[in-house]
């Protein structure tokens, strides 16, 4: 008897697959998730200070004001472009320059002299991220350097103990090392629900959901097919973005197992399409599963730690959000992938995501055998 539902289930997941195969839109889809995606995620929106134009008005000519300039180096900024005053208003104002820097007439002169002389820093706030930290490297490196020509020490004063900084797991704070992964995660959980959902809708709305019915064929085999044919698909994505795209094409360093992610990941698989086809039961067409899968992934994304840190988060969220599986697959993967942690450490989210995966199994077949029961009548 088992048997017989394993070679159910074995071929119902077969015809999956060639669904799946025959929609040549969803085919394009999950291939520009796990790659086009996962790339432009990582280095298209970056967070960091890189290259940023900027022009320098040098009214001093000063040994100092030559010190000043020369200390804007890559990969922070692009080569100061030296520019007189009367073509910067215009330069900014046509967007060639994101900073614009005039060092006064006795800018050294007046240092020297125990005066304080001001620097004006003309910055293009459209730039948004770019100005906020672009303003705080001038200032950062403007102090060090006249420190150092005045006191010959780049600090002001010394502190009474020695603070030592370190940058663990990621020691260049390279952002897209963070982007190309947290895509990964959210591709999977994105497509997964999509494809589940979607694949319910379409036998729904092609007429077949009645056929798979009528014949010798339970809720649980039906279900079982759509989990492990569309999660078989969304897996191999996840494993080619992750060691084709993310460590092949943009060298981010994998400090753990990726073997065991990928475990994690096929765990999480089974409790996101169980989402899916609870989503599939509720919706009557694909419009209408569209909007449901909107209003699931979106507090899925931002609420399960991958954004924004969960400890910054309101109590009352936190505690929500541990009934989604989606916290504790996104602990796991940072664990794994960025700090080396092996199955020792990550267990319980192992444990706890399988267990809130079986209760959305639970629920989406109870919904299912209910519609089935709705349609029968």
């Amino acid at each position: 008897m088992k048997s017989h539902r394993l070679i159910n289930i074995y071929r119902l997941g077969i015809k999956e697959l060639r669904s799946l195969w025959a929609d040549k839109v969803l085919l394009i889809l999950i291939c520009w998730a796990f790659t086009g995606a996962i790339y432009a995620a990582s280095v298209g929106v970056s967070q960091e200070l890189r290259n940023a134009p900027i022009a320098v008005v040098d009214e001093d000519q000063s040994p100092l004001s030559k010190r000043l300039i020369g200390a804007l180096t890559q990969p922070y900024f692009n080569p100061p472009d030296l520019i007189p005053f009367d073509k910067m208003d215009p330069a900014m104002d046509q967007g060639r320059y994101t900073f614009s820097i005039v060092i006064p007439v006795n800018f050294q002169r007046d240092l020297q002299a125990g005066r304080r002389p001001t620097i004006q820093v003309n910055i293009d706030a459209t730039q948004m991220s770019q100005a906020f930290i672009g303003a705080g490297y001038i200032q950062s490196i403007f102090a060090g350097e006249l420190n150092e020509y005045l006191t010959g020490k780049r600090d002001t004063s010394p502190l009474p103990i020695n603070l030592v900084s370190r940058a663990r797991f990621n020691p260049n704070l390279t952002g897209f090392w963070f982007g190309g992964v947290m895509e990964t995660i959210s591709s999977i959980t994105m497509l997964t629900i999509i494809l589940v959902g979607a694949a319910f809708i379409r036998e729904r709305e092609h007429g077949t959901l009645e056929h798979l019915l009528v014949m010798p064929l339970s809720p649980f085999e039906i279900m079982m097919a759509k989990i492990w044919a569309n999660g078989l698909v969304v897996l191999i994505g996840a494993s080619v973005g992750l060691t084709i795209v993310i460590q092949g094409i943009l060298k981010v360093p994998i400090a753990g197992s990726v073997p065991l992610f990928l475990c994690g990941a096929a765990l999480y698989l089974f409790s996101a399409a169980s989402i899916g086809i609870f989503l599939g039961t509720i919706a009557r067409s694909m419009p209408q599963l569209g909007l449901l899968i909107i209003l699931a992934i979106i507090p899925l994304q931002l609420l399960s730690g991958g954004v924004t840190p969960r400890e910054s988060m309101p109590e009352i969220v936190q505690m929500i959000m541990l009934g989604a599986p989606t916290t504790y697959f996104v602990r796991l993967a940072q664990g794994i992938l960025y700090r080396g942690a092996g199955l020792d450490t990550v267990w319980p989210d192992f444990l706890a995501m399988t267990g809130v995966g079986m209760v959305f199994f639970v629920a989406a077949i109870a919904r299912f055998r209910q519609s089935v029961t709705q349609t029968q009548v």
